[in-house]
């Protein structure tokens, strides 16, 4: 199945790993609904790429955002495709604080909201959407590919939450690939390591150094693009189908 002439919505769309995506999808000829909560950026990008995207406001936990964003990507064509990217949140912190609290159990559940509940939430009614449309060659209909971290396997220390939110997203995986089967609709994880998005950027070139010093090769953080071609190619290849695959230069998270 190919990107032209079929439509994919991108959570977080507008941010690092997102933004890429969409400019990937309208590069190899399809459309794109750029589903996000960052008007200024998310409107300007669809401005950049003309009468093939256009920006929709969405909270992922709201469904009706979500059918608003799937009601969008109807008016230019037919959707096949989701890309979850969207993400942002997360709280340091260790499960017994170094003056003896407990951990915040809200801020554990606003994680695990955004990153899973908010992947699931999108991915039921996108599925529910892509189910309607024509199948194609192998009865395939369409293909979704969420984003976890490597992190769900090599959490480190006070992250917790984050790494428990990204577990639950491969874990997620297999089971909804196996859901869709009957379907044709395909579901594919990324789990990324240490990639250069404008917020990590924030950190500042010292810090980024030492990460890139704990990647084996190539000694540098991945880049967005890097991201983009990989979730586009899960798109079009028709045999990835409930896997999950790192992209991280072979880093593994050590513990601090």
């Amino acid at each position: 199945m190919n990107l032209a002439g079929n439509v994919a919505i991108v959570t977080g769309g507008a941010g690092g790993l997102g933004e890429a995506t969409v400019r990937r999808i309208v590069e190899g000829g399809g459309s794109v609904v750029i589903a996000d909560l960052a008007d200024d950026r998310g409107e300007k990008l669809a401005a950049d790429l003309g009468s093939a995207a256009r920006y929709v406001r969405t909270d992922v936990l709201d469904d009706d955002a979500v059918l608003a964003a799937i009601a969008a990507a109807g008016e230019l064509g037919t959707l096949r495709y989701a890309v979850t990217a969207h993400g942002g949140f997360g709280v340091p912190e260790k499960l017994v604080q170094r003056d003896g609290s407990p951990a915040d159990r809200g801020a554990f559940q606003k994680t695990v909201d955004l990153y899973l509940t908010g992947t699931y939430n999108v991915a039921r009614l996108v599925a529910a959407a892509i189910a309607t449309a024509e199948p194609g060659e192998d009865g395939e209909r369409g293909a979704i590919v969420t984003t976890a971290s490597i992190a769900a396997f090599e959490g480190q220390i006070g992250q917790t939450s984050y790494s428990a939110a990204k577990g639950g997203v491969v874990g997620l995986t297999l089971a909804a690939a196996r859901d869709l089967s009957s379907l044709g609709i395909r579901v594919v994880c990324i789990a990324p390591g240490t990639m250069r998005t404008p917020i990590m950027e924030s950190v500042g070139e010292e810090a980024l150094a030492k990460f890139s010093a704990a990647i084996p090769f190539p000694k540098r953080l991945g880049h967005p693009s890097e991201y983009a071609s990989l979730a586009t190619h899960i798109l079009e290849n028709s045999y990835l189908n409930g896997e999950v695959i790192r992209i991280d230069g072979a880093q593994r998270f050590q513990p601090r």
